[in-house]
């Protein structure tokens, strides 16, 4: 019989046994440092920082050369690509660890794409990079490390797992979840305003993982392209719908709301829940929902009718008692004939916050790809949201959403996946680390 082969590439060892001397080597020294996001605002206002060391401002930036040059940092307290401003272009790839992987190989994983991260998105080449020339404009990539419930399973250490970390319950009034864009162990949310950078950015880090783990899945999505907006404008999905108005702004506590304090789901930091969650301290929670929208059939409506849909008017984004795109909603007004304004079905009526606690980031991408056989289009949303605790906060929303909203009729959720996003990494130090520490 054959020898086994052994698993993954020759550089695995290099990354479980010997990555000390390689970091210790400065192969990580000159990355840009901070907290990931605190120099960049908030999704919603393009805030930035107003620091002399401060990216371009790339809504205004007329040179593609500045845009290709601006970085975002990796190091820091928290990961970037959670309340950094949303780039133009996103992947979303998941993995499964595969069968017999053992703890140190997903180490191995982790240590590799914290290395690499950390020199794509200042514009080096992996350490193993075979065409290094296309990382040299980063052009604000960001590279955002997840875990999926199930790789606790595979690391046998379900007891570290946050309580809330699990999929979503079953939304059967509006779900038709296929396997191929839901779940997954691993995530990998890369980001950028070039979709030639993600694309390479997503082959270098997909290569670190063979043997140790397998694809499942890999969603791209898009936004407008940098500077075809220079007002900052929320984007818009491909129903025309401004996407994304109500999001956390500096004015919030975004520290509780976006961010765990490494308490146990009941708020407690004590007992052995409390004690397992410590490690997530500055990590955040992602829930991704692949929603394909039926184009044709939401097509056929008028234009009153699909704003009475949305709750807002499509050219503005404004509530339909309103005329700014911010302006608050009055769900208490009546027409002539006494009916709501605002109807009550509406996705805005529907989706809005009730409590503080149901406060999220959203950061969606549109995707555009071919057709299923038998269809007329494949689009749809990459429903993003962020939040410290996604059964207190996204869980309550969507069942409201599941029961009674206008736009289910043009809406599919066939994807689905919840990840909790670690805390930064440290220099020297990769994403997780301190999951499998203390």
């Amino acid at each position: 019989m054959a020898d086994k082969p052994s698993r993954g590439l020759s550089r695995r060892s290099v990354l479980t046994g010997g990555v000390g001397a390689v970091m210790g080597g400065g192969l990580l020294g000159g990355v840009v440092g901070g907290v990931a996001g605190g120099a960049a605002g908030f999704v919603g206002r393009g805030a930035l920082d107003d620091d002399d060391e401060a990216i371009p401002d790339w809504r205004t930036v007329a040179d593609s050369r500045a845009v290709g040059a601006a970085t975002e940092p990796f190091h820091g307290a928290r990961q970037a690509g959670i309340t950094t401003p949303p780039q133009a272009h996103a992947a979303f790839v998941g993995f499964d660890v595969a069968g017999g992987a053992t703890r140190a190989e997903i180490q191995g994983v982790l240590r590799a794409w914290s290395q690499d991260a950390a020199r794509l998105t200042t514009g080096r080449g992996g350490l193993a990079d075979l065409e290094p020339e296309l990382a040299e404009d980063p052009a604000r990539l960001t590279v955002t490390i997840g875990f999926g419930p199930g790789l606790f399973d595979a690391l046998r250490m379900t007891e570290r797992r946050p309580s809330w970390l699990r999929q979503l319950p079953a939304f059967p009034q509006i779900d038709q979840l296929e396997d191929r864009w839901s779940g997954g162990d691993l995530l990998l949310q890369i980001c950028a305003d070039d979709p030639l950078v993600v694309s390479h950015a997503a082959r270098v880090l997909a290569s670190g993982v063979r043997g140790v783990a397998e694809q499942k899945w890999s969603q791209r999505g898009f936004r407008k392209a940098v500077g075809t907006d220079p007002s900052g404008r929320t984007q818009r999905n491909l129903f025309g719908q401004i996407d994304g108005t109500v999001n956390p702004t500096e004015d919030v506590d975004a520290d509780q709301l976006l961010f765990s304090d490494g308490s146990s789901s009941d708020g407690s930091s004590s007992g052995s829940d409390g004690r397992a969650q410590r490690w997530m301290r500055d990590g955040s929670s992602l829930v991704l929902r692949r929603i394909r929208m039926t184009m044709d059939t939401w097509e056929e409506i008028d234009r009153t009718s699909r704003e009475l849909s949305v709750g807002r008017r499509l050219d503005t984004g404004a509530p339909l008692t309103g005329v700014a795109e911010h302006d608050p909603a009055d769900f208490g007004a009546v027409n002539e004939v006494g009916l709501p304004l605002i109807p009550p079905e509406s996705h805005m009526a529907r989706a809005r916050q009730r409590h503080r606690s149901e406060a999220m980031l959203r950061r969606p991408y549109n995707y555009d790809d071919p057709p299923e056989p038998g269809e007329m289009s494949s689009s749809g949303l990459l429903f993003t949201a962020y939040q410290a605790d996604p059964v207190r906060t996204y869980v309550p929303v969507q069942r409201r959403l599941a029961e009674q909203d206008a736009l289910n009729t043009w809406t599919i959720p066939i994807g689905s996946a919840v990840f909790a996003l670690p805390p930064g990494a440290p220099e020297g130090g990769y994403v997780g680390q301190g999951l499998f520490e203390g």
